[in-house]
């Protein structure tokens, strides 16, 4: 039965982004409902508790979604499988007029980040959520940028290993091409590189990320106040998102240049951002944060998409 005034969606990929995503969507959406959810292996947690919570499901990949009796109905689809799976997704689903949330590094459609550049790309078919890397520090990167000129900027994720399962490790290279570009589309870096580490100490660590910039110098204060902002948006979808620590600052002049990878010898100010990002623990654990807000941006993109859509119907 479909729920009154809501947009149905499906999502591909019953692994750990694709569960936390559809647990998501059933307790905390306002404007979505649930109507597929699509794996490969019938053996699947995820299509299992799917099952459990009266939600349709088929273990045969986007043509058993295709072939699902409620297809018709679905307007947006989550894609929570893989960089190399994503382009035959894409294809079938833009046939069949869905509108598509890429969660992987396959960026076939523009970058989006909830606190930057939503509104900007409601009418894209295909929105790419760049990766968790991306979501996490982008805006940090955004946050010095809207202040000065940003020459160079370098972003290090660390995630626990237990938090990174094969799709995660299956895109890796896909992690940091895309991450890399995504800091200069939306960051406003004139370079940037992305570096991800998987650590597997035990207990397993909370998502922590480091951001450097090289910017032209401005008034540290302001950039204070800019990054604090930032951080106030992301945590209106990532409420464990935060600051580990003050963000910390040093001049660089001519005379003592910060030497950059592939840019030579710079002068400038040097900004430093420490976050940690704790899960919402809906389906993943806590630490999970690389995951967590993932989906969590993902569903701010949904929901903001169907408030549109339903606009539209009432006018």
């Amino acid at each position: 039965m479909t729920q009154a005034g809501k947009i149905k969606v499906g999502i591909i990929g019953s692994g750990n982004i694709g569960t936390d995503l559809m647990i998501k969507v059933l307790r905390q959406s306002r404007n979505l409902e649930m109507a597929a959810m699509v794996g490969i292996d019938p053996k699947s947690d995820g299509l299992a508790r799917a099952q459990r919570m009266n939600v349709p499901i088929t273990s045969d990949g986007i043509d058993g979604l295709v072939a699902m009796p409620g297809f018709a109905d679905i307007r947006i689809v989550f894609d929570a499988t893989s960089a190399g799976a994503h382009k035959r997704h894409n294809e079938i689903l833009q046939q069949h007029g869905v509108q598509v949330i890429d969660l992987t590094p396959a960026a076939i459609g523009p970058y989006v980040i909830p606190s930057i550049n939503l509104d900007e790309k409601l009418d894209a078919t295909n929105i790419n959520m760049v990766t968790c890397g991306g979501q996490a520090t982008i805006p940090m990167v955004k946050a010095v940028s809207n202040v000065a000129k940003v020459h160079y900027a370098e972003i290090v994720a660390s995630i626990s290993s237990r938090s990174a399962g094969p799709g995660t490790r299956a895109n890796i290279d896909e992690f940091t091409e895309t991450t890399s570009k995504a800091i200069q589309v939306l960051g406003g870096a004139s370079r940037g590189k992305a570096i991800i580490i998987l650590n597997p100490a035990e207990p397993p660590l909370i998502m922590r990320d480091t951001i450097f910039t090289l910017s032209e110098p401005a008034d540290q204060d302001a950039i204070r106040e800019s990054v604090q902002a930032m951080v106030n948006d992301v945590q209106q979808y990532v409420p464990g998102y935060r600051l580990k620590q003050e963000v910390q600052f040093d001049l660089y002049d001519e005379n003592r240049p910060l030497n950059v990878p592939g840019l030579g010898k710079l002068a400038g100010l040097k900004t430093s951002v420490f976050l940690e990002v704790e899960g919402a623990a809906h389906y993943l654990p806590a630490y999970a944060g690389n995951l967590d807000i993932m989906t969590s941006a993902a569903l701010a993109c949904a929901e903001r998409l169907a408030e549109t859509r339903m606009s539209g119907m009432a006018v």
